[in-house]
């Protein structure tokens, strides 16, 4: 963990590289020291359907939810989504500099008990 899910508008196609997005996400991730590496996954979900403000169409937005699994404080918690969330924010500037953009992040705890997982990449990494 944590797991990267990006939602964004489709008009972002010409503007938003996902794969740089996405290494340099993980780069914060690892930084933090709070993550392996072995199980730290990004996947996009690009949005046809939208509607965003007052629904001119060229108004976009980026969502981010990092789901991590639970045990960590909240300071703990609450220090590596101010990081991710500066990370996403930095990489977005120039976007948001020329368009119309609403960036959002979430980072939310998965529950010990209901967080099922099976990963050998680990032992890959090891």
């Amino acid at each position: 963990m944590p797991h990267f899910i990006l939602e964004y508008s489709g008009n972002l196609d010409d503007d938003l590289d996902v794969a740089s997005l996405f290494e340099t996400l993980h780069e914060t991730a690892i930084d933090t020291g709070l993550f392996p590496i072995g199980g730290i996954r990004s996947r996009a979900v690009r949005c046809e359907e939208y509607r965003v403000a007052d629904g001119d169409p060229e108004n976009c937005f980026v969502h981010l939810t990092a789901k991590i699994g639970a045990g960590r404080k909240l300071d703990i918690r609450k220090a590596a989504a101010e990081r991710v969330f500066e990370t996403l924010t930095q990489f977005l500037q120039p976007i948001f500099d020329k368009r119309y953009l609403s960036i959002g992040f979430e980072l939310v705890e998965l529950h010990s008990e209901l967080n099922f997982k099976k990963n050998n990449i680990h032992d890959k990494l090891k």
